[in-house]
């Protein structure tokens, strides 16, 4: 599905990219399956501390889980706790090094944080994963001014 992924048309991304997410929250075991939809769940609510002791469950039951690491980091994100949610997706990445969501998150908040060359090189690396990924063109093309300079 990776390969699909990075040779699909825009209009196929988007769901070959949803399948791949499906595969990721497989955990093949019922106790880290309840753990993350508790999390999801107490996240969407906007409950984060309650989902940050779900997903902190997860992560010690199932440290090579990834998916369980990548909701913890997407719940530090919300909570504007960028370092701890970066140390999250260093796990991600380390598990899954083809995880575009991670590296995608991972790019957005270096770019939040005034760190133009490391952003630009993760969203290099999302488009090589996932050329569609919503919001990586405008990201890349903003930067690139910036961080390659102006022709002369």
């Amino acid at each position: 599905m990776m390969q699909q992924l990075r040779d699909a048309e825009a209009d196929a991304a988007g769901s070959i990219a949803d399948r791949i997410r499906r595969e990721w929250d497989k955990s093949g075991s019922a106790s880290a399956d309840f753990l993350l939809r508790r999390g999801e769940d107490a996240l969407e609510s906007g409950e984060y501390e309650q989902a940050i002791d779900h997903l902190t469950a997860l992560t010690d039951h199932a440290p090579d889980f990834a998916a369980g690491w990548a909701l913890r980091a997407r719940t530090f994100f919300e909570m504007d706790q960028y370092g701890r949610a970066i140390g999250d997706l260093e796990h991600v990445i380390a598990l899954n090094p083809q995880h575009f969501d991670a590296l995608m998150g991972l790019a957005i908040m270096l770019d939040e944080m005034q760190r133009p060359e490391d952003a630009y090189e993760a969203y290099m690396q999302v488009k090589a994963i996932h050329p569609h990924q919503a919001g990586l063109s405008e990201a890349l093309e903003r930067l690139e001014r910036e961080v390659l300079g102006r022709e002369i």
